[in-house]
């Protein structure tokens, strides 16, 4: 297979966590559904679902990413849609339906505990995933792949600056940083502006937010189908 991009100089190689090393969006949509479900009295399920964006955006500067900002969005949104006259236990399966999202077990996609376990001792490998830092640090426990890391970023965002910061804190220059996600607006196109290389993992579920309207065409872009692609343009070069 030849390769139109060479790896040659890749030392550290970062992943998502959410949706690129185990499922995330599927139990966000499932809960929103049972939301939806739940604010009928007030609204068409649609609306619901509107006006529940709207209130995650609103929050992002404030809460930032995760389950517990998702709770607080809900809670916003059902006080506001009902004119605050909603009955308490409205609000308390709200919270349960948080509460069992981060129940959920950690289910790895196809191929990633093959592809760290390659990896492993090639190169630096790293976790650079945005949300709240105590569910993350429990999900990545119950994954069982802590120890295929050398460095755990759980960022509040992901933008060209906090990339800036991680590579920094790595002591690994741009062209030697590959970030591999789902996501094509926060784990490729800030990477490849700070000069980096990226790898897009598409997921059948994108977040509304996490979209963006265009294509994207860089020389250091790579598109692939599954994390288990990515070996092939490393293990030419790197991995003996």
């Amino acid at each position: 297979m030849e390769n139109q991009i060479k790896l040659s100089h890749i030392q550290v190689i970062a992943f998502d966590a959410d949706d690129t090393l185990w499922a995330n969006e599927p139990y966000f949509r499932e809960t929103e559904d049972k939301f939806c479900v739940l604010m009928e009295d007030y609204l068409p399920q649609h609306s619901s679902m509107h006006e529940l964006f709207k209130t995650e955006i609103q929050n992002l500067p404030l809460y930032g990413y995760g389950i517990k900002a998702f709770i607080l969005s809900m809670i916003e949104t059902i006080l506001r849609v009902s004119n605050h006259t909603v009955h308490p236990l409205v609000i308390s399966k709200a919270i349960a339906f948080g509460k069992e999202m981060m129940d959920k077990p950690i289910e790895l996609l196809e191929g990633v505990e093959e592809v760290l376990e390659t990896l492993k001792g090639s190169y630096r490998l790293v976790v650079a995933t945005k949300g709240d830092l105590l569910d993350q640090e429990r999900k990545l426990k119950k994954s069982g792949l802590s120890d295929y890391f050398h460095h755990i970023e759980i960022m509040s965002d992901k933008q060209v600056g906090d990339y800036q910061k991680l590579i920094k804190h790595l002591d690994c220059q741009p062209q030697n940083f590959l970030m591999l996600g789902n996501s094509l607006k926060s784990d490729v196109l800030p990477v490849l502006e700070m000069g980096g290389y990226a790898a897009h993992i598409p997921y059948h579920i994108t977040w509304e937010h996490e979209q963006i309207d265009h294509q994207v065409s860089h020389e250091n872009f790579l598109e692939i189908a599954n994390i288990r692609d990515i070996l092939s343009y490393l293990t030419l070069l790197n991995i003996s």
